[in-house]
């Protein structure tokens, strides 16, 4: 495994894809005008770091091409209208090499750690749903310098799959969860996790016990309805008090086909974006979250960039306050 642009270093960092539409009027910023390249000592605010990998997937029996991911989120984002009072930062991206998939996590959790000391949001472009270990390590490993106690690490994940396979068969995009809780084990750190949108067609039976023995918050994708969102609510404040930093990763298979054509597997249900997006503002405006990953964005599926589009409408989401 490489990094084809280090995280911490300027002059490895692509800007080219930042390019788009300048309007005359007045205050009609973009993002392609206002995104810098990272560089060490820059004022607090978020920074975007690619994960181009296909690994996980592949090993996952998934179809490949999330590797894509990172530079069409980036291309659909270009062109966005800015509304932030902070800066935004590339910090490049993480490039797995053939099946180095652990020694890319590896690299993704350095360069998330880094931009956690530096005081950033890291929003992590995947990229498999494999990005999700190395993004949890990354915070993990900024947790335990600043903590002296255990931290209390909340992780929301949006998605169709509880990603709980078990990873003593194979390490892959299905086994990141698992993986974490072995590490809060390991560690003497309580497991944390509600999963939103489980499809139960999509779930074996054991994974829904397996959900159940780790004390996971299931909310399946019939269960998110716009009648029952105000419990949904509800249910993610109760979570969030409990928690003093969160995780947030979002599956784009989370959502339905439909609107999300680009994934490794599309859902035949699914969550609308519609209602999706109050649930992100809920965990943007707590005032803890720490991280989130964006993951299984397959450009070469995608129709008329509708994926991408809906990846680079929730980063916006994400950094729209500061």
């Amino acid at each position: 495994m490489s990094a084809d642009r280090e995280t911490h270093h300027t002059g490895d960092i692509d800007m080219s894809i930042w390019q788009g539409r300048v309007d005359p009027e007045p205050d009609s910023l973009r993002w392609h005008q206002c995104v810098r390249p990272w560089q060490t000592n820059a004022t607090h605010g978020a920074a975007l770091l690619g994960f181009a990998s296909d690994a996980g997937v592949k090993r996952n029996h998934g179809r490949s091409g999330a590797s894509g991911g990172p530079w069409a989120i980036r291309r659909a984002l270009a062109n966005l209208a800015w509304h932030r009072q902070g800066p935004v930062y590339d910090a490049g991206t993480v490039t797995c090499e053939g099946d180095a998939l652990e020694q890319a996590q590896q690299c993704l959790a350095e360069g998330v750690a880094s931009l956690l000391d530096a005081g950033q949001l890291p929003v992590v472009l995947g990229g498999g749903h494999e990005v999700a270990y190395g993004s949890w390590q990354g915070l993990a490993k900024h947790l335990e310098a600043q903590c002296r106690q255990a931290p209390k690490i909340g992780i929301i994940n949006l998605d169709a799959h509880f990603d709980l396979r078990d990873p003593a068969h194979v390490r892959s995009s299905g086994t990141p969860f698992a993986q974490i809780f072995d590490q809060c084990e390991a560690r003497g750190w309580s497991f944390r996790y509600a999963c939103l949108g489980v499809s139960r067609a999509s779930n074996t039976r054991a994974l829904f016990q397996r959900a159940k023995t780790l004390g996971v918050l299931v909310r399946e994708d019939r269960e998110v309805t716009t009648a029952r969102l105000d419990a949904i609510v509800r249910d993610i404040k109760r979570f969030i008090a409990r928690c003093e930093h969160l995780y947030l990763t979002i599956d784009l298979d989370a959502l339905p086909a439909a609107e999300a054509p680009g994934v490794s597997a599309p859902a035949a249900r699914g969550v609308s974006l519609a209602l999706l997006e109050p649930l992100i503002e809920i965990i943007r405006d707590s005032g803890k979250l720490r991280l989130a990953d964006i993951a299984e964005l397959n450009p070469d599926y995608d129709i008329d960039d509708r994926t991408a589009k809906i990846a680079a409408r929730l980063v916006h989401q994400l950094t729209l306050t500061d």
